[in-house]
């Protein structure tokens, strides 16, 4: 019995992360997909200002596409938008914030890795994105849920070293190790930052009930900016060097204050 050869063509739901310009008119796309997983792809002649396929292929655009295997690169030879999530591009700060999303689940996702839950929260933080709820804490939020599907979930709830309950008190974070440590084994990271009572509680809450977020009315803003520093440490860790468009969104932020 022969394995069946995988079709020439072929269609799937992708999301747009990020493109450069190749040649004369064309495009190579770096994808994400529900079912694939991290891929890239080219868009030939998508330049052209004829190009049927340009509006649909844009940063942050969800499109149906027909993809053709190639022996480089498969090449995009169809493409249909299915949600561009306009809500959030007519504001600066919110576009920022979704190529910073964009970065993310790119260093984040291997390629041809199928995930569709990454996907899926994707999709949900772009539409967030554009909503009225708090920006800082959807990002948070998208960091953390982001980090469980990779495989970087910190550990939040028992000491890293001696593996005992965490409960209030002179707590440390360690980035390296990825958690927290009890005060008795502080010195197992001697570089690792204390972690306040209110910003542990709200790591916790992003955690395990991101949704339940919205249900809480006041959120000590000094919490907020402790867990933004946090965890800006540990992708920062994780990825073995601080993202590019962290420092474009704090620029952006810093011109409009």
């Amino acid at each position: 019995m022969t394995n069946q050869a995988a079709p020439r063509v072929y269609r799937t739901e992708a999301l747009v992360l990020k493109g450069y310009d190749y040649g004369e008119a064309d495009r190579i796309l770096t994808l994400l997909t529900p079912h694939s997983g991290k891929m890239r792809a080219i868009a030939k002649g998508v330049r052209r200002t004829k190009s049927r396929m340009s509006g649909h292929l844009d940063l942050f655009t969800r499109s149906t596409l027909l993809i053709a295997r190639g022996r480089q690169l498969d090449i995009v030879t169809q493409a249909e938008t299915v949600e561009n999530f306009r809500p959030m591009r007519g504001d600066l700060v919110r576009v920022s914030s979704a190529h910073y999303v964009a970065e993310i689940l790119d260093e984040f996702s291997a390629e041809n890795l199928p995930n569709y839950p990454l996907y899926a929260l994707a999709i949900a933080t772009l539409r967030q994105l554009g909503g009225d709820g708090d920006l800082d804490l959807t990002l948070r939020s998208f960091e953390m849920q982001s980090l469980a599907h990779t495989g970087y979930r910190p550990q939040l709830h028992r000491c890293l070293q001696c593996g005992t309950e965490i409960v209030p008190g002179q707590n440390r974070f360690s980035p390296k190790l990825g958690g927290i440590l009890c005060p008795d084994c502080g010195m197992a990271d001697s570089a690792a930052p204390p972690i306040s009572v209110p910003a542990l509680k709200l790591l916790r809450h992003l955690q395990t009930n991101p949704d339940g977020l919205r249900s809480l009315t006041s959120i000590p803003v000094v919490a907020k900016q402790e867990v933004e520093q946090r965890l800006q440490e540990y992708v920062t860790h994780r990825m073995e060097g601080r993202l590019r468009s962290v420092r474009f969104l704090e620029q952006v932020r810093a011109d409009q204050s």
